[in-house]
């Protein structure tokens, strides 16, 4: 049974985890630990997935894999929760993707930023139309990689089957701007996870994506209820115990100049350090080198202490 648009509203209003794609050592998925990290993040708290997204690697994979890896993420979790497949691509592709997500009971399409060289604001508004007409299910586009205006963010939320909006720009004056100008029913997502939770709430995200909180979720949870309390200090000091390793994240690794390359590596280690599972990263992203690994590990002790010292311990629910 798939959720209906205000119940993947309502999981919208909370910690979304991403499911990272384990790969083994010659770059096959792993899908038995795929279901084994959602289970686990499901009984520590969280209620709402995103499914081949950015940090799944949905780029490295072909379309049959996001299909099979959107599948298993839905047949390990109860129907409570919310699963959100990543939809991309030609428009054509998005289609194809779309039905196939709704054939094995996704509940909402969360789509992709757009990875094409140009783009035309009116061109992107037609192609979200496009993929509503194609599903009854909720779109939730993820705005990242370009700057639209705020008349597009007021558009991107008049169109009917649009029930969130990730918004991933760090620029929260926008954000508030597109909050204000935008339809009242659409729920604001902060993609940027936990170090724009606090700003980005107060311009208006009800939301936000999972950083730390992928491997630690007792984080993310205790940072929503801070922000739903208006607890701000209490939620500052939360913010503040992740910033060292989403710092670390957003660095570009050894031997090259390419901001955040060792992003989705540095999760899987903390997957790992976690007792979850991690796995290998398949080309164009690179596995953290000796150094950086252990700087994962020294950042991931730190973030232990400074959680300890906040009575940060355990799951939430």
């Amino acid at each position: 049974m798939v959720l209906s648009a205000n119940e993947v509203q309502e999981h919208l209003r909370g910690v979304a985890a991403g499911l990272l794609t384990p790969f083994d050592d010659d770059l096959q998925i792993e899908h038995d630990k795929i279901e084994a990290n959602a289970k686990s993040l499901y009984s520590d708290g969280i209620r709402t997935f995103l499914a081949t997204a950015n940090i799944s690697e949905y780029h490295s994979l072909s379309q049959e894999e996001r299909i099979a890896v959107a599948q298993s993420s839905i047949e390990a979790l109860p129907e409570d929760a919310c699963v959100l497949a990543g939809v991309g691509g030609s428009t054509s592709d998005a289609k194809e993707l779309i039905h196939a997500y709704e054939s094995i009971g996704a509940d909402a399409m969360m789509i992709m930023p757009p990875d094409h060289s140009y783009l035309h604001e009116q061109g992107l508004l037609r192609y979200y139309e496009k993929l509503d007409d194609a599903s009854d299910r909720p779109l939730v586009p993820y705005v990242r990689g370009f700057d639209p205006s705020v008349e597009y963010l007021k558009q991107l939320t008049q169109i009917d089957g649009v029930a969130g909006i990730k918004y991933a720009l760090k620029d929260p004056v926008k954000l508030g701007h597109g909050v204000d100008a935008g339809d009242d029913d659409v729920v604001w997502v902060d993609g940027l996870a936990e170090p724009f939770a606090v700003s980005f709430w107060a311009e208006g995200a009800e939301g936000f994506s999972a950083g730390v909180s992928n491997f630690r979720p007792e984080v993310g949870l205790e940072l929503f209820d801070a922000l739903s309390a208006g607890k701000w200090e209490r939620a500052r000091k939360i913010r503040n115990a992740c910033l060292p390793f989403q710092n670390f994240r957003d660095e570009t690794g050894e031997d090259n100049e390419i901001e955040a390359a060792i992003s989705i590596p540095a999760v899987k280690e903390g997957l790992e350090l976690s007792g979850l599972h991690g796995g290998q990263v398949r080309e164009p992203i690179r596995p953290l080198s000796p150094s950086d690994e252990n700087r994962a590990k020294e950042l991931y002790s730190q973030l232990e202490k400074d959680l300890e010292r906040l009575r940060i311990t355990g799951a939430v629910q």
